[in-house]
């Protein structure tokens, strides 16, 4: 398939050209001027004249045609443009588009993007466009009115102001939607130069660089992904392709993002001048990717250079799935790359999700128990409030941290591909100013889930904080002395009717089991206001019973798995608490581990068949 447009191979004017190395190259030079009387003719001054009083009707006439060329530019990307969006939209989507540059004087293709971004949206009813230059939208009041943001080709040192970054910052961890094309690998930078100001939106966007070989160069693109969501409008078929296209250095790797597109190296002749540094060792030119940072939903992509890139087909169709993808209507597995086992696979299929449970490694800071969660391979954990976050941060995981301290807690968890889904909090305040801060602090920390046994008199100001920060509070039970309202899941059903589905149950199956409940029985009991799992198998059913690998106890692990399966609940996370042998149990938890891959591709088999 050749998605090549019918401008990609044209040539620009030389003098485009010349404009446009000028932006790449760097030149300081100091030239001696003599003064010199020059003697004008009256034949040179008529001619001079002359021009002057033309230039009016010039500039009329150059006005006039770059607005038959808008003109043009917008009839081809309304016949371009998708008639319908990938997915309705859950809700009125507002999609905020910045497009300021700083010290560099913009690529042409950033109007083209701007208006093809807008007829989408107005097209498919998917979104709302507000396009901005003004950094004072990243106040907190105003970036909260949006879904997404969208830096279109932004180059250099955008804003400075703390505030306004801290802000962006935790509407995207919090679960905004972020995209990048081009340029945007190089926002925050001082430009020229790219030197960097801000490397944390670097390695929340995936990748940093800028150097690239030729404005139209020629090269072959594979999908790495071939029937991933966001790649659906290229119908699995590799294709070739004219546009600028950078390659990245640190922090990008297969470690952090999901590949989507990358230069396939044995079909295409790296040919042209090279800007910079083109050369990987390793051989990986991504091209476009997501990823998650928190809960934030993040798309790149470097095929925005040239204008016509906004009026093909295929390339708005991609986009625009990326768009729904980052406005969080369109579901797309975002996993690193490097990080893709089978079993992940087919975990991603079924919508399933398993990670540790921060109790499980409560003897250690969670900073050691996010590595022994990623030693496991594991990319998902939760959070526990009464445990230590590290040796350098003797504090516990809790409202009290300050920003740098969960700006540390956020780089830890990136750097080990390891995302914090969960949170348990034993009480969760009433007061809405208490209520407030636990939530404020939940979305700090990216997670989507709860776990707490709060008094049922707060959960009227619990139900509105869930809803107005988009976080469920799933009930955790304990046993009857521990729990003496919740430890029964008809408990939990009481308190839970008539309010949002955001609340719910927390199955901790290992106190069911003890307390004389069938977990199998307890979540056909509970469907749908089952929010997440803490999961267990013991050696025998009594108050006496402790952890085992799963699938060798009494627990009937297995037929716990495949009833989920069978009633379509998906929970937060399948949590994998063990509680026995504290210091000595990773290679009991690796069992466990191994268990639930073999059972979910099994699973995932079956429902392909």
């Amino acid at each position: 398939m050749n998605l090549i447009s019918d401008f990609a191979g044209e040539k620009a004017p030389k003098q485009h050209r010349e404009q446009k190395l000028s932006r790449h190259t760097y030149r300081s030079s100091y030239s001696k001027i003599s003064p010199t009387v020059h003697r004008i003719t009256r034949r040179a001054f008529l001619g001079r004249t002359a021009g002057m009083l033309a230039a009016p009707w010039i500039g009329l006439a150059a006005a006039k045609a770059n607005v038959a060329t808008q003109s043009t530019q917008r009839q081809r990307i309304e016949a371009a443009a998708p008639n319908k969006a990938f997915v309705s939209p859950r809700k009125h989507r507002k999609l905020l588009i910045f497009d300021l540059n700083v010290g560099y004087g913009g690529h042409g293709s950033i109007p083209t993007a701007n208006q093809a971004f807008t007829l989408m949206g107005e097209k498919t009813g998917a979104f709302e466009t507000v396009i901005t230059k003004d950094p004072s939208v990243f106040k907190p009041r105003n970036l909260r009115k949006f879904d997404a943001v969208f830096f279109n080709n932004t180059v250099g040192n955008l804003f400075d102001d703390p505030e306004l970054r801290q802000s962006l910052l935790e509407f995207v961890y919090g679960g905004g939607g972020l995209l990048g094309v081009h340029g945007t690998s190089v926002a925050f930078t001082r430009w020229p130069g790219a030197h960097e100001t801000w490397p944390e939106f670097g390695i929340m966007l995936g990748a940093r660089g800028a150097s690239h070989r030729d404005s139209d160069e020629h090269v072959f693109i594979k999908l790495d992904e071939p029937t991933h969501p966001i790649n659906h409008p290229f119908n699995g078929k590799d294709f070739d392709y004219r546009d600028e296209f950078f390659r990245f250095h640190e922090p990008y790797s297969r470690n952090r993002v999901r590949v989507l597109l990358s230069i396939d190296t044995e079909k295409t002749d790296f040919k042209g001048q090279q800007r910079g540094n083109c050369i990987r060792q390793d051989n990986d030119y991504a091209l476009a990717w997501v990823r998650r940072y928190g809960r934030g939903r993040v798309f790149y992509c470097t095929i925005a250079h040239n204008p016509y890139v906004f009026w093909e087909p295929k390339m708005l169709q991609f986009y625009l799935a990326a768009a729904q993808f980052a406005l969080g209507d369109l579901p797309a597995p975002t996993i690193p790359s490097a990080k893709l086992t089978p079993a992940i696979r087919a975990q991603e299929k079924l919508g399933w999700r398993l990670g540790i449970e921060a109790y499980t490694f409560h003897k250690y800071t969670m900073f050691e128990a996010i590595d022994k969660t990623a030693q496991l391979g594991l990319p998902y954990m939760g959070g526990l409030s009464f445990q230590k976050v590290s040796k350098e941060i003797p504090k516990n995981l809790d409202t009290n941290l300050t920003d740098d301290e969960l700006k540390q807690i956020r780089l830890k968890l990136d750097a080990a591909g390891v995302r914090l889904l969960t949170y348990y909090i034993h009480l969760i305040p009433g007061d809405e100013a208490g209520c407030r801060k636990v939530f404020e602090f939940g979305r700090k920390i990216g997670i989507e889930t709860f776990m707490s046994e709060p008094i049922p008199e707060a959960l009227d100001t619990i139900e509105k904080f869930c809803d107005d920060y988009d976080i469920n509070v799933a009930i955790h039970n304990h046993d009857k002395k521990g729990s003496p309202q919740y430890w029964h899941p008809e408990g939990i059903l009481k308190v839970c009717q008539g309010r949002s589905k955001r609340i719910g149950a927390c199955g901790d199956l290992g106190y069911w089991m003890r307390s004389g409940i069938d977990p199998i029985r307890a979540i056909n009991t509970l469907k749908d206001r089952l929010i997440t799992v803490q999961m267990h198998d013991l050696h025998e059913l009594s108050p006496e019973g402790h952890d085992v690998p799963w699938g060798t106890g009494a627990g009937k692990t297995e037929q716990f798995i495949k009833e989920i399966h069978r009633l379509g609940i998906r929970p937060t996370m399948f949590g994998l608490e063990y509680s026995y042998d504290w210091f000595d149990s990773m290679p009991e938890i690796a069992k466990c581990v191994e268990f639930f891959n073999k059972v979910s591709m099994e699973i995932a088999q079956k429902d392909k068949t």
